[in-house]
């Protein structure tokens, strides 16, 4: 079995989105994306999202298209390499027009905060510290 994983997600727009996941430090692959869709990494070679337009992406389903601002079918959740990378990321999502849902949270041994995309779509950040 292959060892990427790509998750869709439905866009209201896709120029806008790509600028929003751009201004977080995503990048795309053009020679995999369309005029309906944008192939973006998440991480390296192993994590990738596809983003659609909700047409496109209506048109590979046989039921309606979810409103994430309506309602949560998931949470993306990323692991992050530092703390610092994980609040520099939510103060980067913040003034690309992120929501951010809940303060972050310090359990001791994790941290963790999220953000709600401009498409409603929940992703969380977590960082674990190293354990002896």
């Amino acid at each position: 079995m292959n060892n990427q994983v790509i998750f869709n997600l439905a866009v209201s727009d896709l120029d806008r989105s790509k600028a929003f996941f751009a201004g977080l430090g995503f990048h795309f692959k053009p020679q995999y994306s369309s005029d309906n869709t944008a192939y973006m990494v998440v991480v390296d070679d192993c994590i990738h999202a596809m983003l659609m337009t909700e047409a496109f992406f209506a048109s590979l389903i046989d039921k309606p298209v979810a409103s994430a601002h309506q309602a949560n079918e998931v949470i993306i959740c990323l692991s992050c390499e530092s703390r610092e990378e994980l609040e520099g990321l939510i103060a980067r999502a913040r003034a690309a027009g992120a929501r951010i849902p809940h303060p972050l949270e310090d359990h001791g041994f994790m941290v963790d905060q999220g953000f709600e995309d401009l498409d409603g779509h929940l992703w969380n950040l977590v960082w674990m510290a190293p354990q002896p």
